[in-house]
């Protein structure tokens, strides 16, 4: 075979040469375009301005009292006395989100009615209705009292959160606000193997008794889903102090025990899957060995209560039988409604706690009925102020959430911004400023609309095209792209370097061979001469 030339070869000549490298970097060109888009990240522009106006702006409601006399008082002089000592409470800063305005005569269309007498009963109140009775002397002083005690009250209804020194640790115990929760209820026997345990309950006709009521005037702010269970095998994580109560043995519960009560690595307290919050009542009923079982005070004596709250999870009843631990051939008691009549009325204050329903200050009492109990498991003064209570801090917590998402991405810019997350942030824009356009007239219908603004701002915060990014620094995309395109570029690169430099060199040779006649043609007739 007779040997070949490479630079013979077709795919040797210059020209096809360039034109083979001159594709490749013609199918690079076409391909970022589509590179650039496929891997380009959306960024939408935020309404930034109108977040920073709406976390400045504070939401207030409106509320009109009236007051009426009942003795001949001039009604018209206590509203300005009352004015006067709002305003005081104003000005030293307890004022919350509520502008009271006291007016007379205006019964119908007032929020509040207040009704004055004469006497030293304490205040009591029925529904929307306070029955206040002033001091029964005329002198200026006894006015001053009386109106200064007058407008105290209506601060402690109308702004409980604002007045009560006990409001910082209340919020903390209270559960973070959610439209729907679940309610689950569980009979925990620690060791049901030891006879002192109970098999069953009638739990259906103690929530039917204790706690419909009490959710039935809720369902403005939540809707509740209630399970229960009963379990027979429970033990507790630590060992319990032995002590002396009432020249017997007993077994003692310490704050720390507290703390760790619960064993969540072997109980099982929720039964179903759901993603609802939930408030959890255990009713505890210790083993033999273990019973009677008490809660300890910092003093180490026995504490009166048998039940504890554990902030934003539940209340906890420790129950201790007072029938002897039965045998293992006899079957296990049931508890019945009475029974559980002392326990569910626990859960039942530790439900409302959870829930943040303020309470009446201790100066003032409901109404009684002919049983001498209160006609209502909580009052309107208390439910208003728990709506614009959880109104105030969805609002809150809104807005510092759409704040949060501008800011981090204005931090973050390979931080996507897709027209779901846009969306959702203008929609939550437009929940708050329908929360203050309600505020003026219903706080039922501004907490929806605060609720709708969370949910929403919530959404948007958590949205995946987001989170995706949220930890992925730009170094990130170097390290992805360098070997791929490094691998691909440096022939490529390389090759037209090659090809530059054998231009060159073939143009400098060029110009050489074409210099070199001349030179050529000049030196011929010098010889010549």
């Amino acid at each position: 075979m007779a040997h070949v030339d490479p630079a013979q070869l077709c795919f040797e000549h210059v020209r096809t040469r360039r034109y083979i490298i001159a594709s490749y970097w013609l199918v690079v060109i076409l391909a970022i375009p589509l590179w650039w888009k496929t891997t380009s990240i959306e960024r939408l522009a935020l309404p930034a301005s109108r977040v920073h106006a709406a976390s400045r702006r504070e939401i207030l409601f409106p509320v009109t009292v009236n007051l009426e006399t009942k003795d001949g008082t001039d009604a018209a002089a206590a509203a300005q006395g009352v004015k006067f000592w709002l305003e005081m409470d104003r000005a030293v800063g307890l004022a919350s989100a509520v502008d009271i305005s006291v007016t007379t005569g205006n019964k119908s269309s007032a929020a509040y009615n207040v009704v004055l007498g004469r006497g030293d009963r304490e205040p009591a109140v029925e529904g929307r209705q306070l029955y206040f009775d002033m001091l029964p002397e005329d002198d200026q002083l006894s006015w001053d009292v009386s109106m200064g005690r007058l407008a105290n009250t209506l601060s402690k209804l109308l702004m409980p959160y604002s007045t009560y020194a006990a409001s910082h640790l209340q919020a903390q115990r209270v559960m973070t606000y959610s439209p729907r929760y679940r309610l689950a209820f569980t009979l925990l026997n620690e060791d049901a193997a030891s006879g002192n345990a109970a098999l069953a309950w009638d739990v259906r006709g103690a929530i039917q008794t204790h706690f419909v009521p009490l959710l039935d005037k809720l369902s403005v702010l939540h809707n509740f889903t209630i399970e229960s269970q009963v379990q027979f095998h429970a033990p507790l994580a630590f060992e319990t102090q032995p002590i002396q109560h009432e020249d017997s043995e007993a077994h003692g519960l310490t704050h720390e025990d507290l703390t760790v009560f619960v064993n969540s690595a072997e109980w099982t307290l929720s039964s179903s899957a759901s993603n609802d919050p939930v408030m959890h009542f255990v009713l505890f009923i210790p083993s033999a060995k273990n019973s009677p079982l008490h809660i300890l005070d910092h003093e180490g004596s026995v504490h009166p209560s048998n039940a504890f709250l554990l902030p934003q999870w539940g209340g906890i009843v420790l129950l201790n039988p007072t029938h002897p631990p039965s045998s293992t051939l006899n079957p296990l008691p049931r508890l019945s409604a009475a029974d559980l009549d002392p326990v569910f009325n626990t859960f039942a204050y530790q439900l409302l706690t959870l829930l943040g329903v303020p309470g009446l200050p201790r100066d003032v009492q409901p109404v009684r009925g002919p049983a001498g109990t209160s006609q209502e498991p909580f009052t309107e003064w208390e439910l208003d102020a728990l709506l614009r209570r959880r109104a105030v801090e969805n609002v809150r917590g809104s807005s510092e959430t759409l704040e949060s998402i501008v800011r981090l991405v204005n931090q973050i810019e390979g931080m996507p911004v897709g027209p779901d997350v846009k969306d959702d942030v203008q929609d939550a824009l437009e929940a708050l400023n329908e929360v203050h356009e309600a505020s003026r007239f219903s706080p039922i219908a501004a907490l929806k609309s605060s609720a709708r603004a969370l949910t929403l701002s919530s959404r948007a915060f958590f949205n995946p095209g987001m989170l995706a990014l949220l930890y992925f620094p730009a170094e990130h995309n170097y390290a992805v792209y360098t070997p791929l395109f490094a691998s691909v570029a440096a022939p490529l690169v390389g090759a037209v370097l090659r090809e530059i430099a054998a231009w060159r060199r073939a143009r400098r040779a060029a110009r050489e061979q074409a210099n070199a006649p001349a030179q050529q043609t000049i030196a011929e007739p010098a010889r010549g001469q």
